[in-house]
């Protein structure tokens, strides 16, 4: 994975994971999206719209889909998806850089599907989320797959899936909110200890394979008092050798946006990290977090 650094004195406010209206969970235009992001000073944005097979057809099929609302619970309408980013950085150019990414929901059985689509459009992407949102075909948001399971059951099933994707699929550059199923645990705190070898695996993995992590800004809203993952994992994280860290608020609505983002750089930068990074053509550009 190539790296271009830029050093001290580069200011860099960035917002590495973005929700609009082409997210089945969002209504926020990216036209105001953009808007928004400028008058809280951020620098860069990237979009990262769901995608999860299993769970969500395509675009072209609303008749497989689930209703929400009266609506059909749909993936990314790719086709217009790509243009409107495209429209958006040529409009706000010189004013924020916008990024094209996508937030792809992997299970093992969804993993040829999430193959030929970062293929198909692989010119069009400058930035890949792995993230596991459902075992199979369970949703964890929605509190399907923790139901009748122990809180053991629940954690090692979401990180068992998590490492076997991982095997199977390098079409991918950061993963998201890695200890995501804290969020949705409804047992509540879930000791680090017994989980540790197995976070240990997933993070020795990522830096084999040249991948970054994610801070997730939105824990804080989600009410688990740190950002996601956790303090443990990110110094785990760190001795483990690890460098590569995007940040990202997870927003979905305009009080979401780039919110934690300076307070994630303080973060990172009090862990002992030495940047962040931002991705272009998916490959990262490392930004100092002491400018």
């Amino acid at each position: 994975m190539m790296k271009t650094t830029l050093g001290k004195g580069t200011r860099m406010l960035a917002d590495y994971h973005v929700h609009t209206n082409f997210s089945d969970d969002s209504w926020y235009p990216l036209e105001k999206v953009a808007a928004d992001a400028i008058r809280v000073n951020l620098d860069e944005i990237c979009v990262t719209d769901h995608v999860d097979y299993g769970v969500k057809p395509d675009w072209g099929n609303p008749e497989l889909a689930r209703l929400e609302y009266g609506l059909p619970v749909l993936n990314v309408d790719y086709e217009h998806y790509f243009p409107h980013v495209a429209e958006m950085r040529e409009r706000f150019e010189g004013d924020l850089a916008i990024a094209c990414g996508l937030e792809l929901g992997v299970q093992r059985h969804t993993v040829e599907p999430s193959k030929a689509l970062v293929d198909r459009w692989a010119g069009e992407l400058d930035f890949v989320l792995l993230s596991i949102h459902q075992v199979d075909d369970l949703e964890f948001w929605m509190g399907d797959y923790q139901k009748g399971r122990t809180q053991a059951e629940i954690h090692d099933a979401y990180y068992s899936e998590l490492l076997a994707v991982m095997d199977e699929f390098d079409g991918w550059d950061c993963i998201a909110h890695l200890d995501l199923v804290r969020r949705y645990d409804p047992y509540g705190d879930y000791p680090f200890d017994a989980i540790r070898d197995q976070v240990a695996a997933v993070l020795e993995k990522a830096i084999a394979k040249g991948k970054a992590i994610e801070v997730n800004t939105s824990g804080i809203r989600y009410g688990l008092g740190e950002f996601q993952p956790s303090d443990d994992i990110l110094r785990l994280y760190r001795d483990l050798g690890g460098t590569c860290v995007t940040i990202g608020s997870d927003s979905h609505k305009p009080e979401h946006l780039g919110a934690y983002v300076r307070l994630a750089q303080k973060k990172l930068a009090a862990l002992g990290f030495e940047t962040f990074a931002t991705f272009r053509h998916r490959e990262p550009i490392e930004h100092s977090l002491e400018p």
